[in-house]
Order: structure tokens, then C-alpha cells, then sequence
């Protein structure tokens, strides 16, 4: 009895792996599968059957690029994915889920929502623990990631334990140890707010630049954090630059966020006022020329030498357009 029931579940793994398989690939032929599985041509056959029995739509052809090939069916077939594609696809839903493409938030979260149901327990746990230390702006991030090292990063995020890695720096590469905090995705990279022990502050890092990133086992108690999404934001928009401006818009928040790209730049409502943009580059008449083509009346609040920068651009623009006229 019990060997019976060996060889039930055998066959059962068999079939599924098989399955697996043929999702992976448009087709394939008998002995490709059959060295696959480690069986025989006639157990793949066999197995096929099993299939073709439980409704799935297995077809066979004969001859050169003949093999077996799964069909499209009425139902949807189960999706197998190994672990690390259960892992990519959970990041992937969760970046969409929190994406500015109209209508794919709704879509990625009911995805993913299906996916955790028939995702085996110990990737759900993983999974649930990726949504709980994610954010974006700007959609979702875009250069590739070992998805091994984001679960890595965000177990620790979840468990409150430190984390280090090696990570460049002027001196060349060192390691730093950080409390994880979130991981945050932009529209191009992935970043982790971190507090940086090193340096007693809060630090944003690019995930593509960590090598030999490692959680260990000292847990730290949670600080008060700043808004992760918003950090990481005005970091890559301002503190990157050699100079870091603030207008304050004379128009609505909403109309303005829409003009100001998420990676150019941080809005912020001010209420009756408008709004308050905070953007950064290295040189200040290009923040200028930005702003003023915006379309709406504003006012410099940050730096001083913004103002002076103002008046010489008026000074020069009022010359050109008196020299133009007749």
C-alpha cells in the first residue's frame, strides 16, 4: 500500500513537471522529454495521455520539427513556476500594482492577488513579505535585478535585521551595514532606504550596485522613518545635483504634478498657494528655463542665488526681444 502510493505521487510529480515543460517551450519532441524526466519515450507518452485525460490539450506531430506541443484550450491552465519565477513575477505585479500606467494598478493587484492563493506557503510568505516592503514612484523599476538579492533585502526589511553588503564609494568598494527599512522602485532603478549605522543617517542605495549582500542575524528596533517613496524620490530629483532649487507654482497641484516628470522633480500641495516643486541640477538657468516653460506664475524660494539668476535671464530675454522688434 504504501509503495503503491509512492508510485501515485511519483507519477503525479512526473506529469506535472511534464506540464511545466510544455509551458516552457512551444514544443518539444519525445526524447528531448523523455531525457528530461528521466524516463522513457513510452512513459512520456503515457503521460501525455494522463494530460490530454485531465482536459489539457496535448498535440503530437509527426516528422522534422514535429513533437509535443500544448495547445490552447478553453480554461486556462495552472501556471508552474519555480521559485525564483514566482519571486520575479510577485516583483513585477507588485512595481505594476504601483505604476502610473491607467488601469494596470487594478489588473497587477488582482494578479497578484491569484497568485498568492496558489503559491505553496513558503513563497507566499515570501511574496507577502516583498508587498510589505515595497514602494515606487514613476512606475516601476526597469534594469534588471537578481530577484534573489531583493528577497534577501526584503526578509530583512520584514524581520528587522541588519543588512550588508559592498558598495562603492570614492575610496572604491566597502561595506556598509544598514537597518533595511523599504525598497523603493523608480521608473529605471531599484533603491533601498536604509539607516546607515556608518554614518548615523537615513541613506538611499542602488540595489544594481550591492554585491555580496547578506541579512544578518543582529535585529534592530524600528526608527521613526521619513516617507520612503518620497525620499528616494528627492534624492535621485535634487540631491544628486550640484545646486537644489524650490519654486513655489501659482497653479494646481494636480496640473502641475502632471507637467513635472516623477524623476525630475518632488511636488508638493501648499494649498490656496499652489504648490511647491523641488527639483536640482547643475546648472541653475536650466532649472529656470524648466520652470518658466511650465506656463504659470511663480515665485524662487530656494536658493538665493536663484533670484539673481532670474533677473539676468529677464535682462537677456528683454534685449533679444527688443533687438526683434521693427
Amino acid at each position: 500500500m504504501t509503495l503503491a502510493s509512492e508510485d501515485e505521487r511519483g507519477t503525479t510529480e512526473r506529469v506535472l513537471t511534464l506540464l511545466g515543460l510544455l509551458q516552457q517551450r512551444q514544443i518539444w519532441t519525445g526524447p528531448e522529454l523523455a531525457a528530461r524526466l528521466g524516463v522513457t519515450s513510452r512513459t512520456v507518452r503515457r503521460d501525455v495521455e494522463r494530460l490530454r485525460t485531465l482536459g489539457y490539450p496535448v498535440h503530437a506531430s509527426q516528422g522534422v520539427g514535429g513533437g509535443y506541443q500544448l495547445g490552447p484550450g478553453q480554461d486556462l491552465p495552472p501556471l508552474l513556476l519555480d521559485d525564483e519565477e514566482a519571486i520575479a513575477t510577485a516583483v513585477s505585479l507588485l512595481v505594476g500594482a504601483g505604476g502610473a500606467v491607467a488601469s494596470a494598478g487594478d489588473a497587477a493587484l488582482r494578479a497578484l492577488t491569484k497568485l498568492d492563493r496558489v503559491l505553496p506557503t513558503r513563497l507566499r510568505h515570501e511574496v507577502r513579505a516583498l508587498a510589505g516592503s515595497v514602494e515606487s514612484f514613476a512606475g516601476g523599476g526597469r534594469e534588471p535585478i537578481d530577484p534573489k538579492v531583493l528577497m534577501t533585502l526584503a526578509r530583512a526589511c520584514r524581520d528587522e535585521v541588519e543588512v550588508a553588503f559592498e558598495y562603492p564609494s570614492r575610496e572604491g568598494q566597502r561595506t556598509r551595514t544598514v537597518e533595511p527599512y523599504r525598497l523603493v522602485a523608480s521608473s529605471r532603478r531599484w533603491y533601498l532606504l536604509a539607516f546607515d549605522l556608518d554614518r548615523d543617517d537615513w541613506r538611499n542605495f542602488r540595489v544594481d550596485r550591492m554585491s555580496e549582500v547578506a541579512a544578518r542575524t543582529r535585529r534592530f528596533r524600528p526608527r521613526e522613518a521619513p516617507d520612503a517613496a518620497a525620499y528616494v524620490q528627492e534624492s535621485v530629483t535634487t540631491r544628486v545635483y550640484r545646486h537644489q532649487a524650490r519654486f513655489l507654482v501659482h497653479a494646481p497641484v494636480e496640473v502641475v504634478r502632471a507637467q513635472v516628470p516623477a524623476a525630475a522633480g518632488v511636488v508638493h500641495d501648499r494649498g490656496s498657494d499652489g504648490c511647491e516643486v523641488v527639483t536640482g541640477a547643475d546648472n541653475l538657468d536650466f532649472v529656470i528655463m524648466h520652470v518658466v516653460l511650465l506656463g504659470h506664475d511663480f515665485d524662487v524660494l530656494d536658493p538665493p542665488e536663484l533670484a539673481a539668476r532670474c533677473q539676468a535671464l529677464s535682462a537677456r530675454l528683454r534685449a533679444a526681444a527688443q533687438e526683434a522688434s521693427p
